[in-house]
């Protein structure tokens, strides 16, 4: 009868066949008020060694995947406490010429901020998203996916806390959507206005944006708790 456990010499039992590696890959968005960047490290490590990748690495035993995801992107880049979801699983039998990785993918949104490359990278760098050339392994596929989530995710949840200044004008609101949605051509700004602040996610600061010593557009803020409400809820709905 055959067996797929062996027992060891200290009286425990283990699998006896092999086992994929598990890693995680970090795709961090970043939004500077004109375009949208994804950030970016030069791999330093044994295999693609100076090639642009994904930050990311291996689980350990010790943690979740979650906690692998932050770990990786804080020694990698510098950053920490960001945002992130898990969009999607990638299982391709060749993603890694070494060894066989399957790799759980987050994406994260985080203010664009100072970045230092360290741990297996060489340097970290924020690239605009339609500059990004040939990715190591698969980023390139997995890139792909997390835009296409972020696009689905924008309809039925809020995004923009995470991305703009705590005080904002509906013009700076309305170009992150623009970008996030690969738009060539800006929206009908009456038409943005009037369905975002009906969403109910917005509030006035009572300041106005000085344009060269000129009154510009009124600053709002999010408000917080309806903001998180319809990320949990998922019962938001913005169709432009």
């Amino acid at each position: 009868m055959r067996k797929d456990w062996i027992e060891t010499s200290d009286g425990k039992f283990a699998y006896d066949y092999k086992r994929a590696a598990i890693a995680a890959d970090n795709v961090v968005f970043g939004f500077d008020g004109g375009e949208l960047k994804v950030l970016l490290i030069e791999r330093n490590d044994r295999i693609e060694v100076g090639k642009m990748a994904l930050p990311g690495g291996f689980l350990r035993m010790e943690e979740t995947i979650e906690e692998c995801a932050a770990r990786e992107l804080k020694e990698e880049t510098g950053i920490e406490n960001a945002y992130s979801e898990n969009f999607g699983t990638f299982t391709a039998l060749d993603r890694d010429p070494e060894q066989r990785v399957v790799s759980i993918a987050f994406y994260a949104l985080v203010p664009t901020c100072e970045v230092i490359g360290g741990s297996d990278a060489r340097r970290a760098v924020w690239v605009p998203l339609k500059e990004v050339g040939d990715l190591a392994f698969d980023h390139n596929e997995i890139l792909a996916k997390a835009v296409q989530r972020l696009r689905e995710d924008i309809v039925f949840r809020p995004v923009g806390y995470e991305l703009l200044p705590e005080k904002f004008t509906l013009p700076q609101l309305q170009r992150l959507y623009e970008c996030i949605l690969g738009l060539d051509k800006p929206m009908d700004r009456a038409n943005f206005s009037k369905k975002i602040l009906n969403s109910g996610i917005l509030v006035e600061t009572g300041e106005t944006e000085q344009v060269s010593g000129h009154r510009g557009g009124n600053y709002y803020r999010f408000d917080k708790d309806a903001y998180d409400r319809f990320k949990q809820e998922r019962s938001f709905k913005l169709e432009f």
